[in-house]
């Protein structure tokens, strides 16, 4: 690799860190390195992890993002906001009646799931991830949305991560 992120990280975590999730087991540096390439080769930012040396098999990978992913939506959060504060908007208004479909179709309109990944290989040779995804407006202000809504990706399978991180790469 010869990109920002530094030549290619050979040293394993000493073990899997709070917030991630196990893709593989019995995996190599090789695997880590072709994720790695792969997400250059389709454009996405390969960087190091803050406080990380070069070596560090440890890289975030962003730059990668889903519109109409309106269905990933957390609703809880929202919900809990709309009852301490309530917001009107139709969308929130037919949340609160238990049809979150408005919301949904806002947000596949008018918003991306922005789509990062902290992709690792521990010494026990597990790969790992940490998701690190937000939904972001496709154009400031043109949402009607109140702006300060917790907008949450839901909490997805660990297939439904590597799948994603697959794509981000270029290799699903």
């Amino acid at each position: 690799m010869t990109s920002a992120s530094g030549a290619r990280p050979t040293r394993p975590l000493p073990g899997k860190p709070a917030g991630y999730v196990g893709l593989a087991s019995y995996s190599s540096l090789g695997r880590l390195w072709a994720l790695l390439r792969g997400a250059e080769a389709q454009g996405r930012t390969v960087s190091l992890v803050r406080g990380d040396p070069p070596e560090t098999a440890r890289r975030r990978v962003a730059g990668y993002a889903l519109s109409g992913a309106g269905f990933f939506v957390d609703t809880a959060p929202l919900l809990a906001e709309l009852e301490d504060g309530f917001e009107t908007h139709p969308a929130l208004v037919a949340l609160l009646a238990g049809d979150s479909g408005p919301l949904r179709d806002e947000l596949n309109v008018h918003f991306e799931l922005r789509l990062d990944f902290v992709v690792a290989l521990t010494a026990g040779r597990d790969l790992i991830v940490r998701p690190e995804f937000a939904f972001r407006p496709l154009v400031p202000g043109l949402s009607t949305l109140p702006p300060r809504l917790p907008l949450r990706a839901r909490r997805l399978a660990r297939d439904e991560v590597n799948v994603l991180l697959l794509r981000a790469c270029g290799l699903g």
